[in-house]
């Protein structure tokens, strides 16, 4: 009794402000972009009280759209499908060349599908296992970040590569066809650099590594990639994204409930504030004015720069709402993806996982990171700048 008694007298626990601060800080370090957005939101609350006119502000179908194609990608992944694929063309090279260009195009063309976060998730820890096969430091740097430029540029092939096509894809309602002929051009010049500068790779011999067969669950992989399908479909407004909303949920729930928390929500909850945002920006009509007027004219070379400093997705929600020129903003924030380490927050995942590795030489990366990304950009630039 007397030890029940104890316990009935105890307070519940409570977190110490220290304890409280240093979480703070971790958050904010893990989450820089959406602690930005939210601040933003926050600030221009202020200057547009909330009313009737908010429930309008967020894009209800791309927020349902990201959370499909992240519940799928991630239910693909988990069962192994990614790591089969992998190992068949990896079985296939023959020198440190070969393998690194093997690499960069296998981050090239799946981030048309599975967005360029997933596929740097992918890749990136694989190469790093690769450190024997890949020889010295430069060729494992320097084939860590051709996978990190392949990816970013990419996804900006389809709609689906990455969450700022997606949301520019639905705002502009711009179609299939559009889409391709748009991008296609950047994309086919970023594919020859990117093949280019793989020959910077020694072509010295080298074996991958064995792997075992992997055993797919099929009734598994069956459901997530019908699951897949069905977002695509959804993205090409085929079907509504409210029946896509529940076929989600259900398909997780029955076959691995666990990719429900596999979900960015922080992506989701940033695209949220930066929705609240840019909508009470453009109810100030000084602010919404000065802004057109700084894109007009400008609507390629204006986001590629903006995305330098606040990276590519925030960019394009920012100016999506003050301007016509859909198109050219669609370049703009995915060329912006080259250039600073923070232009694309794909790039970041690259760094981390580097940086955390044995015999990391993070100077060197950031440099040839840097060399790379920036020529990259002013090339492409310069190649739309004469095209358009």
């Amino acid at each position: 009794m007397a030890t029940q008694s104890a316990h009935a007298g105890r307070l519940p626990f409570r977190p110490k402000p220290q304890q409280i601060g240093t979480a703070f800080r971790s958050f904010c370090k893990a989450q820089p972009v959406l602690v930005i957005a939210f601040l933003a939101a926050v600030i221009t609350m202020f200057l547009v009280p909330p009313d009737a006119k908010y429930l309008g502000y967020c894009n209800r179908t791309v927020l349902i759209q990201l959370f499909g194609l992240m519940t799928a990608v991630a239910g693909i992944r988990s069962i192994g499908v990614f790591d089969a694929v992998t190992g068949i063309l990896l079985r296939r090279t023959g020198s440190v060349r070969r393998l690194g260009t093997v690499l960069m195009l296998l981050c090239f063309f799946t981030s048309m599908l599975v967005t360029n976060d997933v596929v740097l998730l992918t890749f990136v820890p694989l190469t790093l296992m690769l450190r024997q096969q890949l020889g010295d430091e430069k060729s494992r740097i320097l084939t860590i970040v051709l996978e990190t430029a392949a990816a970013n540029l990419g996804s900006m092939m389809t709609p689906v590569g990455n969450p700022q096509n997606l949301y520019l894809y639905d705002y502009f309602r711009i179609s299939a066809g559009t889409f391709l002929r748009v991008m296609l051009p950047a994309g086919l010049v970023s594919l020859l650099i990117l093949l280019l500068l793989c020959r910077l790779l020694p072509d010295t011999a080298c074996e991958a590594p064995e792997q075992k067969p992997a055993q797919i669950p099929k009734s598994r992989a069956a459901a997530y990639l019908v699951l897949f399908a069905l977002c695509l479909c959804c993205v090409f407004r085929l079907i509504p994204d409210l029946l896509l909303l529940p076929i989600v949920i259900v398909t997780a729930l029955i076959f691995d409930r666990s990719l429900l928390k596999k979900v960015d929500y922080a992506l989701l909850a940033t695209f949220v504030c930066f929705f609240v945002f840019v909508g009470n920006i453009g109810r100030i009509g000084a602010v919404r004015d000065a802004v057109s007027g700084m894109l007009t004219g400008h609507e390629l070379l204006i986001p590629a720069l903006l995305s330098q400093v606040i990276s590519n997705v925030p960019a394009a929600v920012m100016l999506a709402g003050f301007t016509d020129a859909g198109t050219s903003l669609l370049l703009g924030v995915n060329l912006g993806g080259l250039g600073t380490m923070i232009a694309s927050l794909a790039s970041l995942i690259s760094f981390q996982f580097y940086r955390k590795s044995e015999g990391a030489q993070t100077a060197r990366y950031f440099r040839v990171f840097t060399v790379i990304n920036f020529m990259m950009l002013l090339i492409l630039l310069l190649f739309e700048a004469l095209i358009m």
